[in-house]
């Protein structure tokens, strides 16, 4: 008998697998392979960074949230949309004009010297390492229910899958298979939702049975338990880490000019909303009223079958069976089939050009091929340990990962983004320390704060009250980079 979501699934993949041989062809240089001969359209570029957004953190983590904890989820729905309009106005048009292949070179279009390219590089692996740790976490999971193996192996499946993306069809694959899972995902959220007014009888219906399901009002804020600072301190996170992200911002050196650049911003703003929206208004309360409670999702022991980052597929099956399910599973696991090569293609490109590429003198064309040779052994060595580390963190929800790794930017990448391109005065010096600074402060209020202090190393109370610390370590950042700067001169007058 066919197994329909299995069948699925490998047509995704081999469709997948067709766009990378076609592009591995039309990849030769490091242009192509960086950023596709920055000859993406528009709308292109759009479908693509929606496909990129909207990761395995957006769908499965935040739903599982919504289902959790209500209307309190909104804020990894509604923060997204004001980073993207602070993007547009403030960041999209002077990076496309300094940037090349990487955030570095932005940076050192306005700080020459390798320090400032070794950051931006050191910063580009972290955050990008930790982002692709929480899609792996959805992946292993995902990917362990459809074809009943065990979550190790699911993982390190979905690495190997990865790794030919990347070191085969570079940006140009990337691109495309990111478009193509776009168009996918916004079908597959359209399908859900209508199924879920329509089985409910009516939006208002929904509600009330969700409601029902939730025992409580969803539109009562609290349901998280977090305060008021950690709500804003995360929703600046998310915010602030859209313009820090090193594999968004990247996105937009694939265009061929400023305009396009910006007319990619609004597609995807366009199109994130839609789904996004979708999400909190419609696919939220359907969990509830759909899946909450009933016994064909469930363990013998009470637990939701593949924990709580798997409701979005089990609406899947309660709406449309097995067919829907292995529509929707495949369209999730292409979504973060896109993410993660979109995470690799950043990290790739930041170790060959960044350090690689700097570290070496020569500029003849065997150096450039020694450079893409540096690009292909990075992007399986960053997958690979990416795959290990997340393993180690089967459980943690991916929302929070994700938020994680959104705070690090905001804390690092955005500050020094921002002074690098609007003041003058930002010394090399600065930039670095500003940089450090924040992310130190947010690394050692994380570890002061209730997950690791207390969940993980066992301590009674917290001595940080927030796993979310923006608030704090991004004005670190920007008091610290200020002050080094304009002491400097200071410091060097006779």
């Amino acid at each position: 008998m066919i197994n329909i979501p299995i069948l699925i699934f490998l047509s995704i993949v081999a469709i997948t697998l067709g766009i990378t041989y076609w592009a591995s062809k039309r990849s030769t240089n490091r242009s192509e392979f960086y950023v596709a001969g920055g000859q993406i359209t528009a709308m292109q570029n759009g479908l693509a960074i929606t496909g990129d957004f909207v990761s395995a953190a957006a769908i499965l983590g935040s739903v599982a949230l919504y289902y959790a904890a209500g209307i309190d989820a909104a804020i990894f729905y509604i923060s997204p949309l004001v980073g993207l309009c602070l993007l547009l106005i403030f960041v999209v048009g002077p990076l496309r004009e300094y940037g090349k292949y990487t955030i570095g070179d932005v940076f050192a279009e306005k700080l020459p010297g390798r320090p400032i390219r070794i950051y931006t590089a050191i910063c580009t692996l972290v955050l990008s390492e930790l982002y692709v740790v929480a899609q792996l976490v959805g992946a292993g999971n995902l990917f362990s229910i459809v074809f009943n193996v065990s979550y190790e192996a699911a993982v390190v499946s979905v690495t190997l899958l990865i790794m030919v993306y990347v070191a085969f069809g570079g940006m140009l694959a990337t691109t495309w298979v990111q478009i193509v899972k776009a168009v996918l995902l916004i079908a597959g959220v359209l399908i859900l939702g209508v199924l879920g007014v329509g089985k409910a009888g009516g939006l208002s219906n929904l509600y009330l049975h969700a409601e029902q399901a939730y025992g409580g009002t969803l539109g009562n804020f609290g349901g998280s338990g977090m305060g008021l600072f950690s709500s804003a301190s995360l929703a600046l996170a998310i915010v602030l880490g859209m313009m820090g992200m090193p594999h968004l911002l990247i996105r937009f050196l694939t265009v061929p000019d400023q305009d396009t650049a910006r007319r990619s911003v609004v597609v995807t703003a366009v199109l994130i909303a839609g789904v996004l929206g979708l999400l909190l208004l419609v696919i939220g309360p359907s969990t509830l009223a759909f899946v909450k409670g009933e016994a064909a999702f469930l363990t013998p022991n009470g637990e939701l079958q593949g924990g709580r980052n798997m409701i979005f597929l089990h609406l899947a099956t309660a709406l449309g069976g097995e067919v829907l399910f292995g529509f929707i599973a495949a369209v999730t696991f292409s979504t973060i089939l896109a993410v993660v090569a979109g995470l690799a293609i950043a990290m790739a490109t930041s170790a060959a050009h960044d350090i690689f590429a700097t570290m070496s003198n020569s500029p003849d064309k065997r150096s450039e091929r020694t450079e893409l040779l540096v690009f292909k052994i990075a992007a399986v060595a960053t997958t690979a340990l990416a795959a290990l580390i997340s393993i180690v963190l089967q459980d943690q929800n991916i929302a929070y990962l994700s938020a994680f790794a959104f705070g690090i930017a905001a804390s690092t990448n955005f500050p020094i983004l921002i002074l690098v391109l609007y003041w003058k005065k930002l010394t090399t010096r600065g930039a670095l320390a500003g940089g450090t600074a924040g992310l130190a402060t947010a690394l050692t209020l994380l570890v002061l704060g209730p997950t690791v202090w207390v969940k993980v190393l066992g301590h009674a109370e917290p001595v940080f009250p927030s796993d979310y610390s923006t608030l704090i370590s991004t004005p670190v950042a920007f008091a610290v980079a200020w002050f080094v700067s304009m002491a400097e001169p200071r410091i060097h007058s006779p």
